[in-house]
């Protein structure tokens, strides 16, 4: 469990993530979320990351309160990226320790966090399952 304690975000990251644009539609990012089975793309625009977009905020588009009319699906499936993504998202640094990204996901309740570099230039997600992989292979050693 010691060595646990020493491991950063670079070494158990994944690299070359996939974005999306915001204004990629709801059609679109449900079709990235089968084909690639991600949890959530960064949303970039000029090569800086804007925002975050998940399953979660394709949830909150059919969710309606008594006083709100149901749209068709196809209304809402047309909705862009930008309209629904989260634009204020944690992010970590390649040299965080995992402590602190466990500390963030627990704390927050994440599946997965973006890594930026000192530029801010997007170098990889961190996600709980890397972590967890992180924490079966240091804590054989």
């Amino acid at each position: 469990m010691f060595k646990f304690l020493e491991q950063t975000t670079d070494r158990y990251m994944t690299r070359g993530v996939k974005t999306v644009a915001r204004d990629c539609d709801m059609n679109e990012l449900s079709e990235m979320f089968e084909r690639d089975d991600y949890n959530g793309y960064p949303v970039a625009e000029d090569g800086q990351v804007v925002g975050i977009v998940t399953k979660f905020d394709i949830l909150k588009c059919f969710s309606f309160s008594p006083s709100q009319m149901v749209p068709h699906y196809h209304e809402l499936m047309s909705r862009r990226v930008g309209d629904v993504m989260t634009p204020e998202f944690i992010y970590v640094r390649p040299d965080t320790r995992l402590t602190r990204v466990l500390q963030l996901m627990v704390e927050h309740r994440l599946r997965s966090l973006i890594v930026l570099d000192d530029a801010e230039k997007l170098v990889g997600i961190i996600a709980r399952e890397d972590v967890i992989h992180a924490l079966k292979t240091t804590g054989k050693e």
